[in-house]
This record gives C-alpha cells, structure tokens and sequence, in this order.
C-alpha cells in the first residue's frame, strides 16, 4: 500500500485536491508530476505501484479483493447498484475497512446521501449526478454538498474545463475533483517544481 492513506491525502493542506483517471502508466507518471494528489483507476494497471507512489482509488468492477491486489489504498461503492440489496452495503463497508480500503460511497441525489448517512455514516462521499435542463457541470455535485455533515469528506465527480470551475469547487468546500488524464498542472494552480 501507499506511504499515505486516500482519505489522508485529500484531507490534509490547503485547497481542493485533484484526483486523475488514469488508463496507462505514463499518464499516472505524468499526473505525479504535475501534482495530482491520488489516482484513480477502473481495472488492474500492472506496475503502478512501483511507477507512483499517490494513493489510488478502485473505481472497478468485482469483487473489492481486486482493489486490494491493484495496490488500492480506497474503493468506490455505488449506492445505487447495492442499496436495495439486503445488507449488501453494510458488508461492502465492513469488507473494505477489514481489508485496509477507504470506503468511498457514491450518491447522485439527496434520498441516496440521506440513505448513506443512515445505513453507513461513511467518511467519505462521491458526489455525482447528471446535470438538469439549465444546470451547469458542477451544480449536481454542488447541491449534494450543501447536505454533506461537516467532517465528512466530499469528492467531486463532475466534468471540469478549467481551473476556474476546480476553484468554485474549492470555495463551495469540496475536498477533491476527479479529473481525466491530460495536461492537469492548470487544474492544480501552482505549478509543481521543476525537477
């Protein structure tokens, strides 16, 4: 596992921190350098332990073993895919803490965080959601908020043009942006020293 949890990396400093899909090891080479603070990936990405040191949330499919033996230090659960499913929920959330892995639950309305909060009182929240007729990109994640306790964690997961949109994130009080792989130093403001 990583030097440093999920949850800790995207708690501590100042600001927003940017989170980045990764598919290959050069993008998750190129993300370290231009300051992401984790990774993000959806299957096994061979070696990517030894390429980066960030912590790394599982967004894949399966069983949560798979984060685990990916060199996941946090997994992604849908609520929606598991929240009528007897007590599914609570033994993914059990699995994943006795297995090390930050439990991270995703919500894309009010009825499912109240759900979350009342059935798992997780940590940290992946606030998703399709846009309205009128909405801007942010707007799902930004309503959510406004519902997330404080000293909870909240993680954005909205399409992003620009540093502009991650700095109303930030001021709005979310803790972290999903992002796709790319050019990301314009996304994380200061640009990381040359090396």
């Amino acid at each position: 596992m990583a030097s440093r949890r999920f949850s800790e990396a995207i708690a501590e400093g100042d600001g927003i921190s940017v989170l980045v899909e990764v598919h290959d090891l050069e993008s998750a080479r190129a993300a370290e350098a231009q300051g992401a603070e984790a990774l993000v990936i959806r299957g096994a990405l061979d070696g990517v332990r030894t390429t980066s040191d960030l912590p790394i949330l599982w967004r894949g499919a399966g069983p949560l073993g798979d984060a685990v033996h990916a060199g996941a230090d946090a997994c992604l659960v849908i609520l929606e895919h598991h929240a009528y499913d007897g007590e599914r929920l609570e033994e993914l959330h059990a699995e994943a803490e006795g297995l090390g892995l930050d439990f991270v639950i995703e919500v894309r309305n009010e009825e499912e965080l109240d759900l979350a909060l009342e059935r798992l009182d997780p940590e940290i929240f992946l606030l998703a959601g399709t846009p309205e007729d009128g909405e801007g990109a942010l707007e799902p994640a930004l309503n959510l908020l406004a519902d997330v306790p404080a000293g909870k964690l909240a993680v954005a997961d909205v399409r992003v043009s620009g540093r502009d949109e991650v700095e109303e994130l930030e001021r709005a009080g979310v803790d972290a942006v999903i992002v796709a792989a790319g050019n990301i130093a314009e996304l994380v403001g200061s640009a990381p020293p040359e090396v």
